[in-house]
């Protein structure tokens, strides 16, 4: 599941965004100035962030600079601004994508999509992946435990590189089966199963007391914090 912040001073529109990305099983927390949304993000992971440009106090640009220089979280502004001028240069100054209001809620969803999608694939293609200190090396192939290597499987290796893509996201079992297999999930888990128990044999085996891998019940597996 996604963690969203939505930084919007309209209480009524923020409420209104918060629930629609709720029951489309975003995880959303809301923040209601841009000296709110910093704060918050100091304390929490987010994956993608919905910033409005018209805030009180700090406006949106300067709050996309702030986060500019600690992360590479993805960012849609949101403004009432209609101007091409405005949109290039948020763009310029490093958010993936721009929404007017008022906006389609379809529309709203298929943009976070989006972006989240193509976030994702550019953290797939990284040269090394780490995590702790595990890192795996897309290049290479190579997978080490600080400097012990792991010898891996393709299948061990794809579903790794795919929860260590965006550690912080619960991947589901439909979601590891058509990233690795490229098939549709029909239910049968035991493969996926198997391969996850595999992977922490082998890093057990190169350091016992490391913890890589969690399993959320019920929805899937992600890297332990």
């Amino acid at each position: 599941m996604f963690n969203l912040l939505v930084v919007e001073d309209d209480v009524l529109l923020s409420d209104m965004i918060k629930k629609l990305l709720s029951q489309n099983n975003y995880e959303v927390v809301s923040a209601y100035s841009g000296s709110e949304a910093l704060l918050i993000i100091e304390k929490k992971h987010f994956d993608l962030i919905l910033l409005d440009l018209m805030l009180p106090g700090l406006p949106g640009e300067t709050v996309l600079g702030e986060i500019r220089k600690k992360a590479d979280t993805p960012v849609i502004g949101i403004s009432a601004k209609t101007d091409i001028d405005s949109r290039i240069n948020l763009i310029k100054n490093g958010a993936d994508d721009y929404l007017v209001k008022p906006f389609d809620n379809a529309e709203l969803l298929v943009r976070i999509e989006a972006v989240l999608r193509r976030y994702q694939k550019s953290k797939m293609c990284d040269t090394v992946l780490r995590f702790k200190d595990l890192t795996l090396n897309t290049d290479t192939l190579e997978v080490k435990i600080k400097d012990v290597p792991i010898s891996l499987t393709k299948y061990e290796y794809l579903i790794l590189q795919l929860l260590m893509s965006a550690p912080h996201k619960v991947f589901t079992k439909n979601n590891i089966f058509e990233s690795v297999w490229n098939e549709e999930f029909l239910g049968d888990d035991n493969a996926i199963n198997v391969h996850i128990s595999n992977l922490r044999k082998k890093f057990i085996k190169a350091n016992p007391q490391g913890q890589y891998i969690q399993t959320v019940w019920g929805l899937g597996f992600k890297m332990q914090e």
